[in-house]
């Protein structure tokens, strides 16, 4: 068997047609594209997307109601706030996102989580948060506790 020996099966290959080569071809004189207009012109025929108006449906999209922007550089954290930590920890307990997801105030260990502070905190605790705000630094460390900032990354790049 050689390269030159090889073809398709039997009625498996169709030839094209060739249009626009006489009358007596079945595809003479228009070759199939009707009298006249823009599609019988070679290079004719509009856009994928056009409608025939002002503003085909493609380009309207992104103004439809909920889709208007999109920020794939945004950065979502759990927040986590100091009232809710008094519940589920006991003193001298260390808070990260692993024993946050454990005793289930955040959806998955690998969320950024923000630690805020509504509440009062009658206990130290040794809070590990991507972000802390000012007032639950302040009162995590007036209980005795101590804060530690983890790294995160936004849109690629490692800040902190």
């Amino acid at each position: 068997m050689k390269l030159h020996n090889l073809h398709p099966a039997e009625g498996a290959g169709k030839s094209r047609k060739r249009v626009g080569r006489g009358i007596s071809a079945g595809q003479g004189k228009t070759a199939g594209r009707g009298t006249k207009g823009q599609n019988s012109r070679s290079g004719g025929g509009v856009a994928a997307y056009f409608e025939g108006g002002p503003l085909p449906l493609v380009r309207k999209l992104p103004f439809v109601r909920g889709y208007s922007f999109f920020n794939p550089y945004k950065v979502d954290f759990e927040p986590v706030n100091v009232d809710e930590l008094v519940e589920r920890f006991e003193s001298g307990a260390e808070v990260s996102p692993d024993t946050l997801y454990t005793v289930g105030l955040i959806g998955a260990a690998e969320d950024l989580v923000v630690v805020l502070g509504r509440g009062e905190l009658d206990r130290p605790l040794h809070v590990k948060a991507h972000r802390v705000s000012k007032s639950a630094r302040e009162k995590v460390e007036a209980a005795g506790g101590s804060v530690e900032l983890l790294p995160w990354t936004r849109g690629g790049y490692r800040t902190r």
